[in-house]
């Protein structure tokens, strides 16, 4: 083969090699913009994939996507820490507040000029009510002081059918492997479970779907559906909030103490966009490795 023809060859090796780092690197830069989009919508879930990578690319690709994953763990965890403290001082200012119009009112029922008086129906009244807002306080603040978590190993399909049995007058389509261990408390994630239900069940679902993940790192990732009536669109981003409800009945504690006793053993709660097929309402629940 003439020089020449050996250059040409060169050139066009040459070529394509810097044809395939051109494209490479779009590619990166494609990764790097899907993730900032992802973070700036608040996406902190995303996991990018880490084929046609170096090795070192690959690694630098895979502690992003944890990264992404521990940084929703620490959002997760400072939201929990700030509603519990501002629910704290708010219980402890409201019981200071409601003391003395229930002393006050008490002590005017029992006065005689007020018994059989115009005034009593009314006196009465507050008198409820105060008695009704102090029960209703005083219930969450107990809530809120309940034991720390001690995690454990637990067989998740044994806990699911414990709290099936408690509801067995639903029906139940179940996906989990019969020996699924997370490591979390076994008491309190029945607590969790039946809030879910009895949530399911206000919302007038007749069938309860559980089905079972892993993610890539080892996350354990439990999935409750309910084909009960779907959640509010303007209320899905103040469903976890204290004392936030949909129900004319309800206390809003429920699915916000559910979220930070899980959160308190490193795992994750949280609503589905888009539930399950076949469902109208999917709370993920994510356990730690």
């Amino acid at each position: 083969m003439s020089s020449a023809a050996w250059i040409t060859v060169i050139l066009l090796i040459v070529l394509m090699v810097l044809l395939w780092f051109w494209r490479h690197q779009v590619m990166l830069s494609r990764r790097a913009h899907l993730m900032e989009e992802a973070i700036r919508n608040r996406d902190l879930s995303f996991r990018l994939p880490t084929n046609h990578m170096f090795s070192g690319e690959r690694a630098l690709q895979e502690s992003l996507n944890r990264l992404g994953e521990h940084v929703r763990e620490q959002v997760n965890l400072g939201e929990v820490e700030s509603w519990e403290k501002l629910t704290r001082v708010l219980t402890h200012e409201i019981m200071n507040a409601t003391a003395p119009i229930a002393s006050i009112s008490q002590s005017l029922l029992h006065n005689p000029a007020v018994k059989g008086s115009d005034m009593e129906e009314g006196i009465l009244a507050i008198h409820n009510t105060v008695q009704h807002l102090n029960s209703f306080v005083d219930s969450y603040r107990k809530y809120s002081e309940l034991q720390k978590p001690v995690a454990l190993p637990v067989n998740l399909t044994s806990v699911i059918n414990d709290v099936q049995q408690l509801y067995s007058e639903m029906a139940w389509r179940n996906s989990l492997a019969e020996e699924t261990i997370v490591k979390t408390d076994p008491n309190l994630l029945r607590q969790i479970l039946i809030n879910l239900i009895k949530n399911a069940v206000e919302a007038g679902s007749r069938t309860i779907g559980v089905e079972c993940k892993r993610s890539p790192e080892g996350r354990v990732a439990l999935y409750v559906s309910n084909d009960g009536e779907p959640i509010p669109v303007d209320a899905r981003t103040s469903i976890f909030i204290p004392f936030f409800t949909t129900k004319r009945s309800g206390s809003g504690i429920g699915l916000s103490l559910s979220r930070r006793l899980l959160t308190l053993q490193g795992g994750m709660m949280s609503l589905l966009d888009e539930p399950l097929a076949g469902f109208h309402t999917t709370f993920l629940l994510e356990f730690p490795v």
